[in-house]
């Protein structure tokens, strides 16, 4: 990640719409944003082949790319769609960087969910309130880049969320779904 990608990141986690402009809003942008994304990925695919887990280890690997490809696919259709095309390109790396805010928003969590218990609060109530916190902060960051990138309307920003999530889902675990559809009838 360069500095200035970093610096970008760090604004937009503090809800920040200046943190946009730091992004290079073109194609290799993009593919530089997705690089780190799609190196881990090739990693735990490489360290499954060499644990003999082949089959997994591909099955995982395309679901990691169909993930880190399918907001980008979906937001690029809603942005047409709606007319923001011309700002597509910035929401698209912007939110592909932001998803490095996750992993430290949830050490964050997890450390107050310690504090939490430490305090008192059972573990599950404590566990609870972290997961619901994470989600919060997490909709929000993606529903602020919406937002600000895209200049979308609340509806439209939530119905972008809903449909990347959902469109998300479908196609990780679609396959999967129906494999076992298949295998119970069977």
């Amino acid at each position: 990640m360069s500095i200035q990608a970093a610096r970008g990141v760090a604004r937009l986690a503090r809800f920040r719409a200046d943190g946009l402009q730091a992004f290079e809003a073109t194609p290799t942008g993009l593919l530089n944003a997705l690089a780190p994304w799609l190196a881990f990925a090739v990693v735990g695919f490489v360290l499954m082949i060499v644990a003999g887990s082949a089959q997994q280890a591909i099955g995982d690997l395309l679901a990691s790319v169909v993930a880190l490809l399918t907001p980008p696919v979906v937001s690029q259709a809603l942005a047409r769609l709606w007319g923001r095309q011309d700002a597509w390109l910035r929401y698209a790396v912007a939110f592909t960087w932001c998803q490095w805010v996750m992993p430290v928003a949830l050490l964050a969590t997890l450390m107050a969910s310690g504090l939490l218990m430490a305090a008192g609060l059972p573990e599950n109530l404590a566990e609870s309130l972290a997961a619901l916190v994470l989600l919060v902060y997490a909709v929000s960051l993606h529903g602020f880049v919406i937002r600000r990138a895209l200049d979308l309307s609340r509806w439209r920003t939530a119905g972008m969320i809903i449909a990347i999530n959902l469109g998300t889902v479908a196609v990780v675990m679609g396959p999967t779904l129906l494999n076992a559809v298949m295998e119970a009838g069977a």
